[in-house]
């Protein structure tokens, strides 16, 4: 009685071999495109977002995430008076005194 001696590691990676071959062929014929049919789906969106920008009568910026819907409008602040600066250097002359007379 001589039987053939298996290696089962072997047999295991070819039959997950096939499984992954068999997977990938489904995926490709379910979501497989052409470049053509790529670049036509691109230029057909591009169109559209063209014909919906134009029908916009204020363009929106984008909301940046979930804090910005519930921030509300900053609202207007009051004019602030300006007070006069100093120089930021002393100047080479003294500031005239009242004690002087000329």
């Amino acid at each position: 009685m001589a039987s053939n001696v298996v290696n089962l590691g072997k047999v295991r990676k070819r039959k997950q071999k096939a499984e992954k071959e068999q997977r990938a062929d489904t995926n490709r014929r379910l979501h497989g495109r052409t470049k053509a049919e790529r670049a036509q789906e691109a230029a057909q969106k591009a169109r559209l977002e063209k014909a919906v920008d134009g029908a916009f009568l204020e363009r929106e910026p984008p909301a940046t995430g979930p804090a910005t819907a519930t921030k509300t409008k900053p609202r207007a602040l009051a004019p602030v008076h300006k007070l006069p600066t100093r120089p930021s250097q002393p100047s080479a002359e003294p500031p005239p005194s009242d004690d002087e007379s000329e």
